[in-house]
């Protein structure tokens, strides 16, 4: 495990270099490692949210991750959509800390709306990370329906996409343009995933500081806050992946006349257990994503200033 450092908050202002673009770098690199760190778990998910029998028996998590294994390359197909898992997790990390974080970001903007440097309520953080996240939904759609299509089916199944580039140039071709945003209304409905985790985790950050006065939050701070914050968000809005992983694939428009009609077929067939469909896998993976992202990107930040100044 790489060494843990202690952030130095305003470290990305001391040096010659726009604090929005190392929050951006921080994100996107963050985005990088920590889908190529869980990238599997993710696999196993959107195959048990897709998986629309009533109930699944014990052991199906393994029973799958077998035939993946098997019938789909062997391990790679663990790896199956890696680069539009990767592009997605990348971006999405990349701007929304973009909008969020820096300095330029919303929550500056609402203190200098109210005045001063007085600390921002539980629904400014709420505004602020809810606004960052309908942005980065409506910019990232079109790279999760192809990740959401290429992670539902092996590489070799009748009319799979080969890739990123062939998948886009399939939904083009067959959809339109509006095929890109399969799914995009539960997707910002999911937003508030993200609102819930920031205001959770801003609010653990403050309780933190103030029982650590005049000293910086470590890392290991850092990431606790950020997982305890997730286990909450997740757990509260994890039935929107379902509806949004079922619009999103191959055949979503033979078998879903819309959302709600998905959302009724759910609950008439599958009861509430159907929107709760890969969450265990889905903890799993976002614990240890998080876990990751949240060190990646605090290092990042940290270096990333210093080996400028030192560089250039």
């Amino acid at each position: 495990m790489p060494r843990v450092v202690p952030p130095i908050e305003g470290r990305a202002s001391d040096v010659d270099i726009s604090p929005s673009l190392v929050e951006s770098i921080a994100g996107f690199t963050a985005g990088v490692v920590a889908t190529l760190a869980v990238h599997p778990f993710d696999v196993l998910k959107t195959r048990l949210q897709l998986n629309q029998a009533t109930r699944l028996e014990f052991g199906s998590s393994w029973r799958i991750l077998r035939s993946i294994v098997q019938n789909e390359g062997n391990y790679r197909g663990l790896y199956r959509g890696l680069m539009p898992n990767m592009i997605g997790n990348s971006t999405s990390w990349g701007l929304y800390f973009f909008w969020y974080v820096s300095t330029s970001d919303l929550k500056d903007a609402f203190r200098k709306y109210r005045g001063g440097d007085r600390k921002l309520s539980s629904a400014e953080y709420f505004a602020a990370s809810g606004t960052s996240g309908v942005l980065t939904a409506i910019c990232t759609n079109p790279i999760w329906v192809i990740k959401t299509r290429m992670l539902s089916s092996g590489r070799d199944a009748p009319g799979a996409y080969r890739g990123v580039l062939h998948g886009t140039v399939q939904i083009m071709r067959n959809e339109g343009i509006l095929g890109f945003y399969r799914g995009l209304i539960p997707s910002l409905f999911g937003v508030s995933h993200g609102a819930i985790q920031f205001v959770a985790y801003e609010q653990l950050k403050n309780h933190r500081r103030a029982q650590k006065p005049g000293a910086h939050l470590s890392n290991w701070d850092f990431l606790t806050l950020s997982a305890l914050s997730k286990m909450l968000a997740g757990s509260v809005t994890y039935p929107y992946q379902v509806v949004r992983s079922r619009l999103q694939t191959y055949e979503a428009t033979q078998h879903y006349r819309s959302a709600s009609d998905l959302v009724f077929q759910i609950w008439r067939k599958e009861g509430v257990r159907g929107f709760y469909k890969g969450l265990a896998p889905n903890i799993i993976r976002v614990l240890p994503s998080t876990c990751v992202t949240f060190l990646v990107y605090e290092n990042t930040k940290f270096y990333l200033p210093q080996f400028y100044a030192a560089n250039f």
